[in-house]
């Protein structure tokens, strides 16, 4: 009969070890799952900046077009001034 007690007492050990450890999976989970969710905010942060740099890069193009198109325009006019002789 003592046998069988303390092969219940072992089996008690090992289920309460069984249950402190899925505690502590399902708690390093719920931790894990906020990593995630945040990773997520994030990720979409990083997209929306990597979008406006994109629409920035995309405006400086075209402004450094319209630059080049109003720097001959100047030129022209300094030049037709030129023949003029003023």
């Amino acid at each position: 009969m003592t046998s069988e007690l303390e092969r219940i007492k072992i089996l008690e050990g090992k289920i309460s070890r069984v249950v402190d450890y899925v505690n502590k999976v399902l708690h390093e989970n719920e931790k894990l799952k906020q990593q995630l969710k945040e990773l997520r905010a994030e990720k979409k942060d990083f997209e929306e900046q990597a979008k406006k740099a994109g629409k920035f890069g995309e405006d400086l193009k075209k402004y450094e077009k319209e630059r080049e198109v109003i720097k001959e325009m100047v030129e022209t006019i300094i030049n037709q001034i030129d023949q003029l002789g003023i």
